[in-house]
């Protein structure tokens, strides 16, 4: 896969520079900022904690996708401020040019017309990133949580409505453009 390419690349050209380590953290935000937990047992028939809206810090830098890859200081995503939970995912001794690369080789797979609020998200590119730093998926209550909400009655009413949504944005992309 391209992944496994990617990682070989990387022992091979830059096995003298990766005695540095990173550590990688998922950064979680409840995009409802405590309405999900308040109102889900009465819409959903369940409890649900929040809608999550993930970003993958590393090297210093939150990197998300929001309608494109794209990265900002950790923390400081305008509709989000700061996040609900931090989830250490690992370490990396992948370089970061070789990150940035990875990023520009996944970038078409996450675009604005690619975004889908439900099954083509934040946290599915959360994963991706997880998964090429760590080896490591991001936890499944929040990968899986659209899955959840839409197995209620009321989820499956909202379908319609959530898939013509578009992401939370703020970041700059990583490939220049907005």
């Amino acid at each position: 896969t391209r992944c496994v390419q990617q990682i070989l690349r990387v022992l091979c050209l830059y096995k003298d520079e990766m005695d540095v380590e990173q550590p990688v953290q998922l950064y979680v935000y409840d995009m409802t900022k405590g309405l999900a937990a308040q109102l889900s047992p009465m819409f959903l028939g369940k409890q649900i904690e929040g809608v999550w809206h993930t970003g993958v810090v590393v090297y210093g830098t939150e990197y998300f996708y929001g309608g494109g890859i794209e990265y900002a200081t950790p923390g400081t995503l305008p509709m989000l401020g700061l996040p609900d939970k931090t989830v250490e995912l690992g370490t990396t001794f992948i370089p970061k040019d070789v990150f940035l690369d990875y990023l520009a080789d996944i970038s078409p797979q996450y675009t604005v017309e690619t975004y889908n609020l439900l099954e083509h998200n934040c946290n599915h590119f959360s994963d991706d990133v997880a998964q090429f730093l760590t080896g490591t998926h991001i936890p499944s209550y929040i990968l899986d949580q659209h899955k959840e909400i839409l197995n209620t009655p009321f989820g499956a009413q909202l379908k319609p409505l959530l898939d013509s949504m578009q992401g939370p944005s703020g970041g700059t992309s990583i490939n220049g453009r907005r």
